[in-house]
């Protein structure tokens, strides 16, 4: 009978942490990127505001 309630108690654990985990995902703010005409996200505070990171470029022989 042992076997059997580790096993139904590793589940409940590993399905619980999976839902939290999912819970967490779906919390997180995205980003604004490609706003404002630019290719990449824009950084808005700090020292850097204004600065464009991950700007995307595509070369002519790539298209």
């Amino acid at each position: 009978m042992g076997r059997h309630t580790k096993l139904l108690n590793e589940f409940s654990r590993s399905k619980s942490q999976a839902e939290f985990l999912n819970k967490m995902q779906k919390s997180r703010k995205a980003v604004e990127a490609n706003a404002n005409g630019t290719s990449g996200y824009r950084i808005k505070e700090g020292i850097n505001a204004g600065k464009v990171l991950k700007h995307l470029k595509k070369s002519p022989e790539n298209i």
